[in-house]
Order: structure tokens, then sequence, then C-alpha cells
């Protein structure tokens, strides 16, 4: 398999809120993550939009991110930014 990220991922284990648009929350957990992405788990991907705020707890980190691929109960984003 071809490796197409830019930068490498390390698993992790944090968790994390998916920041709505219209001031809605969904709970998530980051299974790894890199300088310029993340691979999220969620309870579905329903009503989950293309573009948001990945909030990352504890430190409050604030990224605004892109969709990149979805399964089932996974999500792939690419920060849009450097983050906080």
């Amino acid at each position: 398999m071809d490796e197409r990220r830019t930068a490498p991922r390390m698993r992790t284990l944090l968790s994390g809120k998916i920041m709505l648009g219209g001031g809605g929350v969904i709970d998530c957990m980051l299974r790894n993550r890199s300088a310029t992405g993340a691979r999220l788990q969620v309870p579905s991907i329903v009503g989950i939009p293309d573009h948001f705020t990945l909030l990352i707890e504890p430190a409050g980190e604030r990224h605004p991110v892109r969709v990149a691929w979805r399964k089932q109960t996974e999500i792939g984003v690419a920060f849009v930014d450097g983050g906080e």
C-alpha cells in the first residue's frame, strides 16, 4: 500500500469534541495524529460536516479541520491550519 500522508502519524488515545457550526458538539476519540491531521473514532459519521473545529482535550487545542475520508465509525481529518 502506498503511503499518501505528508507526516507520520503517532498512535494516541485522547478525547476530543467535534464542534459544529450551530453550537452542537459530538464526542470523539483521537486514535492517532500527526502534525497535519488525525484519525477520529466517532459513534456515527451521520451529521458530521465536511469542515468543523476539532477540540482536543485536555490541552484545549483547537484545530479547524476538513474531512479527508469517512468509514462507519471513523473519520480522517486534515488540519486546515497549524492549530493552537
